[in-house]
């Protein structure tokens, strides 16, 4: 198949900017397919008269699972796209934890991170342009625009229940710890072998299993990128002070913390055990 660019310009694409295009894309589809999935639940629905009403967001406890599989598929569709140029890494939680515990280059964290702050940025900016009209016409039914529910769609929020931010923090930990714990499973080749092309598929039904363990605490973000970078664009798109609450460092810190944690134990629990064992192995074979 005949490239898009000229070879003076394919020949940049060899190294880092290539794994930065790749970043940004991926993480640009995970958004775009995450947070629209949010916006069908949340404003096109009930705009569409397919919910009893105009404003009537969920009627059953058992409408959640169309988000946490929409950002199910939303995870693994992206990782199957980015993963054969960058590692599909998505998220500045991951990467941090690959670069303390994988040896991923310290000097290439500050463009990752970058490229998926972006990316996220862009993928909200598509849902919000594919779905004005029915953000539009709930919070006209409403009666509050720029409402909270409507900002909803593009960044998270704790539950009512919690009455500081410790427990939203803590939740962001755990979620992303697990996420980790899976991931470094799944991509360790000395643990069970599994098909290439299975690990995104996984990786997704990983973020379902949070999604349907953890969710309802704080929309499960397990990501910096995917919280920060539309909870941006939503503050640009004139929710405001409804974006840029005292609350958003808790997606951002907790998931950095809990990516780091989960890397820690996978490798105490089970990383040291499968090294030990080819260590051991090897000296026998030889």
């Amino acid at each position: 198949m005949a490239p898009l660019r000229r070879p003076s310009a394919l020949n940049r694409l060899t190294g880092g900017r290539g794994d930065l295009l790749a970043e940004f894309f991926g993480t640009f589809l995970l958004i775009g397919l995450g947070d629209a999935c949010v916006a069908m639940a949340v404003a096109g629905l009930p705009g569409s008269g397919r919910t009893a009403g105009a404003t009537t967001i969920f009627q059953g406890t058992g409408d959640w699972l169309l988000i946490v599989w929409g950002w199910a598929f939303a995870v693994a569709f992206a990782v199957y796209v980015a993963g054969g140029v960058s590692g599909a890494h998505l998220n500045p939680a991951v990467t941090l934890a690959m670069a303390v515990r994988r040896r991923f280059p310290w000097r290439k964290v500050p463009g990752y991170c970058g490229a998926q702050l972006a990316g996220a940025f862009t993928g909200a900016a598509l849902v919000y342009a594919v779905y004005h009209p029915a953000i539009s016409a709930f919070d006209a039914a409403a009666g509050t625009p720029k409402s909270e529910a409507t900002f909803s769609i593009f960044a998270t929020v704790p539950a009512p229940y919690f009455s500081n931010w410790f427990g939203p923090l803590l939740d962001q930990v755990v979620g992303t710890a697990v996420l980790l714990v899976v991931v470094l499973a799944l991509i360790d080749a000395r643990n069970k072998a599994i098909s290439p092309k299975m690990g995104p598929l996984l990786i997704g039904f990983t973020v379902a299993a949070i999604g349907l363990s953890y969710g309802a605490n704080a929309g499960y973000a397990i990501n910096p990128a995917r919280d920060f970078g539309p909870r941006l664009f939503a503050f640009f798109a004139g929710w405001g002070d409804t974006a840029m609450t005292g609350y958003l460092w808790v997606p951002i810190a907790g998931p950095l913390v809990g990516a780091v944690v989960g890397a820690v134990l996978y490798d105490f629990f089970i990383g040291d055990v499968l090294h030990a064992r080819q260590v051991a192995e090897e000296k026998f074979v030889s």
